[in-house]
């Protein structure tokens, strides 16, 4: 529902107060997100904060309920929010929170029709994620190797982190909320619980057997203590490691391999996967063992191999 007259800023609307009505429906949609999707406390954050900012639009536009919303209202967000400068990718996001939101408010009969069912949005850029190349991440796993030979558990833990996730192609958050018993010595698997609280299996190699193995015999015990309880991964005082300390690990051992862009968990992520299908692996194979929803997800991967493929053939070949 629009009334003629000046937009408003976003920042004008992002401060004026909402009715109670619309405080209960975020409040409500934030619970729905929570608990009945399990979408991860960070989705959940940044579609509330989008869907805050759309119903601060439409109220300073004129909505005093929340079955006022339509669809001229969210095509006037998303214009507004262009027009102050967000990226693509943001819009396109923004525009999801808003129909995850409508379409719940709809099922839930707070608004009559779902107005965001013919919300379109301009098409995020995908752009290719950085991957390391083959020789790259071995070194990176020999310049972890050399620093675990000191005997000190953490340096022990440190390569158990990065050969699982580049064995796996494992999540940062997955990997750290593994627990012992969602390890499989025999078949050499991991169970993973994934986005949307979906488990998942996911094998890996005889490397990284050897060294989950002298952790758990060698390493873990040393850290261990009251605190530890199941988990697999421990921090030097004995708790399950922090996703930040993961993070800086892999920062850390890439800085130790000459021309190797910097790249976190995410990055070795992108290389197993890269790496699985130059080996020749089946593109749903690469979807299952990355737990991605759909295989358009996965298929950014073989535009990397293609990408890499050329800037080879470029550098090569005389007549390129």
């Amino acid at each position: 529902m629009s009334t003629s007259g000046p937009a408003p800023s976003a920042d004008d609307a992002a401060e004026a107060p909402l009715p109670p009505e619309f405080v209960d429906a975020l409040e409500a949609f934030t619970l729905h997100l929570d608990t009945e999707l399990g979408r991860s406390p960070h989705t959940v954050r940044a579609y509330v904060g989008d869907v805050t900012r759309l119903l601060g639009y439409a109220r300073a536009e004129g909505a005093l309920h929340l079955a006022d919303l339509d669809l001229t209202d969210l095509r006037g967000w998303l214009a507004r929010e262009a027009a102050d400068g967000h990226a693509r990718a943001t819009l396109a996001r923004r525009a999801a929170a808003a129909r995850v939101f409508t379409a719940w408010a709809h099922k839930r009969g707070l608004l009559l029709v779902d107005p965001g069912d013919r919300l379109g949005t301009p098409a995020a850029h995908r752009s290719l994620p950085g991957v390391l190349k083959q020789a790259e991440a071995a070194a990176l796993l020999d310049v972890a190797t050399v620093a675990a030979d000191d005997g000190d558990p953490v340096h022990l833990r440190d390569l158990l982190v990065l050969e699982l996730l580049y064995a796996t192609g494992m999540r940062v958050g997955e990997l750290v909320g593994l627990d012992l018993d969602d390890v499989d010595d025999a078949r050499h698997t991991l169970r993973v619980l994934g986005k949307g609280a979906k488990e998942r299996v996911v094998p890996y190699g005889i490397p990284a057997q050897r060294v989950l193995d002298s952790w758990l015999v060698e390493g873990r015990p040393r850290l261990q203590t009251a605190e530890s309880g199941l988990a697999l991964l421990l921090g030097a005082r004995g708790r399950r490691l922090d996703p930040r300390t993961a993070r800086s690990v892999v920062h850390r051992t890439l800085r130790h391999v000459p021309d190797a862009p910097d790249l976190g968990p995410h990055g070795l992520r992108h290389s197993a996967a890269t790496h699985l299908l130059e080996g020749g692996a089946d593109l749903r194979a690469v979807q299952e063992i990355l737990g991605h929803a759909t295989l358009a997800t996965t298929q950014i991967y073989t535009h990397v191999s293609v990408e890499r493929l050329r800037a080879t053939y470029e550098q090569a070949h005389p007549r390129a």
